[in-house]
């Protein structure tokens, strides 16, 4: 729950409400809650402004995770996996985008221009009954070519127990599904 609130924005309400508590005792004439409000909001909202300004904010699920797919994600979804989705689905900061340092990693991210937006996620079951990880990436700079030729790299760097499928559903969009070997 708390991976879904932004901190940037708790900062910014605390720190405004502490500052106009602050304004209304100076008018009311209480030096000490006057006192606190400015010493302790204007820093915080502050903090705020800084916090809202380096926010990342969660990647969006492009559909539903069944009951089913949690079952099973929790008997066989790797560490790998667990972590990607813990990541990407809370708010980061004074990050560029998700996944940019694995990007970079793996040469699909050349510059930031370039670098592949990772739009949404999915959960799904395969017809064998393996838990896969959906990463929606929008690509419209790197070729489907290009994510072709990485795929064995990827299922080093995502790996162990992680297979890895690409599949093109339209120009400039990839998707990258993380399929868990572990049977559970």
């Amino acid at each position: 729950m708390l991976r879904q609130i932004s901190l940037g924005t708790l900062a910014l309400w605390v720190g405004s409400i502490l500052t106009l508590g602050g304004l209304a005792a100076y008018f009311a004439d209480y030096a000490t809650l006057n006192l606190a409000g400015f010493f302790y909001g204007i820093p915080v909202a502050l903090i705020g402004l800084a916090l809202k300004t380096a926010e990342l904010k969660p990647v969006p699920f492009s559909q539903p995770t069944t009951p089913e797919v949690l079952a099973i994600r929790e008997r066989q979804s790797t560490a790998t996996q667990t972590q990607i989705l813990q990541d990407v689905t809370r708010y980061r900061y004074g990050q560029e985008a998700h996944l940019d340092e694995a990007l970079s990693f793996l040469g699909l991210s050349p510059t930031a221009k370039e670098r592949p937006v990772l739009e949404s996620l999915r959960e799904e079951v395969t017809d064998k009954g393996e838990y896969t990880l959906v990463m929606e990436f929008d690509s419209p700079l790197i070729s489907f070519d290009r994510w072709q030729e990485k795929r064995e790299k990827m299922e080093k760097f995502f790996g162990p127990d992680v297979r890895v499928e690409l599949k093109q559903p339209e120009e400039g969009y990839v998707e990258v599904a993380l399929i868990s070997t572990v049977n559970g």
